[in-house]
C-alpha cells in the first residue's frame, strides 16, 4: 500500500469568526492510499486548540510504518486529525476493493439526508441579525458566541430568523456564573442546545447545575475514553471525526454514548465535502447534525456533497466510500 499526504487550501465564502479568532480559508490535509489499482481518500483539519498544525499532523502520517491496516492504525496513532484522514482513506479503499459502499461494510443502510445546522460567524449584533435574516429559510442555525456581548447577539439572531431552531456554541467562552445567568434567556429565546459553555478543564462546575437547555460536550469529548469524565455534566456529546481519529472510533463512540444515555450531535471542523462524507454515516438519526463545512466554502471538491431542502445527503461514490 502506498500512502501520500498533501496540504490543500479552500477559500471561504466569507470571513469566518469564532471567539478564538478569524479565518479566510480552510487549510486541510488530504491523504491518498493506493493498493491493487484502487485509491482511497481521506481529509483532516489540524486544529490549533488540540496543539495540531499542518506540519505536525503531516509528520505523524508520514511516520507510519510501510505496512498496516485499519485495525492496526488504531494503535499506531492517537485520536486526532492524523488518524482521521488515514482511517477514512482506508475505509474508502476497502469499499472500492470490495466493490461495495462504505456503509455496507459497516452493516448500515444507505444514509438518508439529515437536516444540518448552518453556522453564523461571530460579528456585531446588527451584522449577525443580517446574517440570520439572509439564512432564515434554514431550519437550524448555529451561533458562535463566547463574548461579553452574547445576549445582544442572540437577541439579534432571533429577531432575524424568528422561525429557525437555534443552537449555541460558546467555544469554552463562558464561566459557570455566566452560563447560569444566560440560561433563562436561552430558554426564552428558544435555544435548543448549548455546546461547550465552559472550558473543558473547568466543566466540573456543571455537576448539579440546572440545565434547562441540553448541554453538549465538544472539547470535553474526543473518543470513548472521554465518556467516563462526562457523567453529570452533559446531556449530549458532539462527535467529530477529527477528534475521534476517524470513522472507526466515531462509530464506536456513537454506540457507547447512546448506550450510556447521551444524545448525539455530529459536528465538523471547517473542511471540504471529503471531510464531511464519512460523518454522514455517523449522523444518521442524530439529535443534531452540524456538517455545514462545505456550505461555508467558496470552493469545494470536484464531486461535492449534495445539500438541499432535505439536508445533507450521503456521498457519491466518486467522492468517498
Amino acid at each position: 500500500m502506498e500512502l501520500t499526504v498533501t496540504a490543500d487550501v479552500f477559500k471561504l465564502a466569507q470571513v469566518f469568526t469564532i471567539s478564538r479568532g478569524s479565518r479566510t480559508e480552510a487549510k486541510v490535509l488530504t491523504v491518498k492510499v493506493e493498493k491493487d489499482g484502487q485509491v482511497g481518500w481521506g481529509e483532516c483539519v489540524p486544529y490549533a486548540r488540540y496543539n495540531e498544525t499542518l506540519e505536525s499532523v503531516t509528520e505523524e502520517i508520514r511516520g507510519l510504518p510501510a505496512a498496516f491496516d485499519r485495525d492496526m492504525l488504531q494503535g499506531l496513532l492517537p485520536s486526532g486529525a492524523a488518524r482521521n484522514a488515514v482511517d477514512c482513506a482506508l475505509w474508502d479503499l476497502e469499499a472500492k476493493l470490495a466493490g461495495k459502499r462504505a456503509w455496507e461494510l459497516v452493516g448500515l443502510p444507505a444514509p438518508k439526508p439529515e437536516i444540518t445546522a448552518y453556522t453564523l460567524s461571530l460579528a456585531e449584533p446588527a451584522e449577525m441579525q443580517a446574517q440570520a435574516a439572509k439564512n432564515a429559510f434554514r431550519p437550524l442555525l448555529k451561533i458562535k458566541l463566547g463574548t461579553p456581548d452574547d445576549m445582544a447577539r442572540l437577541e439579534a439572531v432571533r429577531a432575524g430568523a424568528p422561525d429557525s431552531t437555534i443552537i449555541v456554541d460558546a467555544n469554552e467562552g463562558w464561566s459557570a456564573e455566566v452560563y447560569a445567568e444566560l440560561a433563562p434567556h436561552l430558554v426564552r429565546l428558544g435555544v435548543a442546545l448549548v455546546e461547550q459553555p465552559l472550558p473543558s478543564g473547568e466543566d466540573e462546575a456543571l455537576i448539579g447545575m440546572e440545565r434547562p437547555v441540553p448541554v453538549c460536550a465538544d472539547e470535553s469529548c474526543h473518543d470513548r475514553e472521554s465518556l467516563s469524565k462526562l457523567k453529570g455534566k452533559y446531556d449530549v456529546v458532539n462527535i467529530k471525526l477529527d477528534k475521534t481519529g476517524g470513522l472507526t472510533e466515531a462509530l464506536k463512540l456513537r454506540e457507547a454514548a447512546l448506550a450510556e444515555g447521551y444524545k448525539v450531535m455530529v459536528g465538523c471542523m471547517v473542511g471540504s465535502s471529503l471531510a464531511m462524507a464519512p460523518a454522514t454515516l455517523v449522523a444518521q438519526g442524530a439529535m443534531v447534525t452540524d456538517l455545514d463545512g462545505p456550505l461555508l466554502l467558496a470552493e469545494d471538491r470536484d464531486v461535492p456533497l449534495l445539500f438541499d431542502a432535505a439536508g445533507v445527503h450521503g456521498p457519491d461514490a466518486a467522492l468517498w466510500g
